[in-house]
């Protein structure tokens, strides 16, 4: 009796370290704003933290650009996802994604940056020229500064050029006269970039980048993604974690967080308008 016991409790134990073994990994998808290489050094550290805080085995992701990001999204690829407040409109409505946290004490803001030493002080003084875009879809970076343009009657020629640092780099190399960006992003770029560019414009703030979950995520894993969040938001001896993200921390969130995005009324991602 005591021998098949402790037969049974060895095979449950191995039954239940082969299942950890091979359990799959959560994804964690992360907005291309810059390149892959710095993005996964600046994102691993927070993941390693909430996977060592909450004991699931969460993975770094991006895409190669914002398209095959949104295209990600729809296919419902990650598991978890930083992504831009549009993005969160429409992928919580067709993919199911759901609200988990957003930045706290922050409102995300559009930014048209210039070359530092530029002759150009108004946004009238752009009227005709190519200004370089992240991509047609990005939040704050694209549509919020695009669409203030043309309600102001500027006209301009739109150049996609695939993530934020890729905007300042070509703002700064003097290939356009202007490009459209954010804060976080522009206060992350190289300091021989950001140090050469001069903000010429924002925009009035909107809710920023949720961190959202699949609608398959179980709700034991979504608290404990939440409290890992908070307990990171809440250790000061981990602030250099949020920071090289320029982010100061969370506070959960709800889907109706978003509803100041859902009134401008974008129509779609591939033709972004208001």
């Amino acid at each position: 009796m005591g021998s098949s016991i402790h037969r049974i409790v060895i095979t449950l134990c191995f039954v239940f370290s082969t299942f950890s073994v091979n359990a799959k990994p959560l994804t964690f998808g992360v907005v291309p704003q810059q390149s892959a290489k710095k993005m996964a050094e600046n994102w691993q550290p927070l993941i390693d933290y909430l996977s060592t805080y909450t004991g699931l085995s969460i993975e770094f992701k991006t895409a190669k650009d914002i398209p095959t990001f949104e295209a990600n999204l729809a296919k419902g690829a990650y598991d978890i996802a930083y992504m831009n407040p549009y993005h969160f409109v429409v992928f919580n409505e067709t993919a199911g994604y759901r609200a988990l946290a957003h930045q706290r004490n922050k409102k995300i803001q559009g930014l048209i940056v210039v070359e530092k030493d530029s002759p150009i002080q108004s946004l009238s003084e752009l009227s005709g020229t190519e200004i370089a875009f992240p991509a047609p879809a990005a939040f704050a970076a694209t549509i919020i500064t695009s669409a203030y343009l043309r309600k102001n009657n500027i006209a301009f020629i739109p150049r996609y050029v695939n993530s934020h640092d890729s905007v300042y780099l070509a703002v700064q190399r003097k290939f356009f006269k202007a490009g459209g960006g954010i804060l976080r992003t522009l206060n992350v770029a190289p300091e021989e970039v950001r140090s050469d560019l001069r903000v010429l414009w924002k925009s009035q703030g909107y809710t920023p980048h949720p961190i959202a979950t699949s609608p398959n995520m179980a709700q034991g894993d979504r608290q404990a993604i939440l409290n890992g969040l908070m307990a990171l938001s809440n250790d000061t001896s981990k602030s250099s974690v949020l920071k090289r993200n320029g982010l100061s921390g969370f506070i959960a969130s709800n889907d109706s967080d978003w509803d100041d995005v859902r009134a401008l009324g974008i129509a779609s991602l591939s033709r972004p308008h208001l």
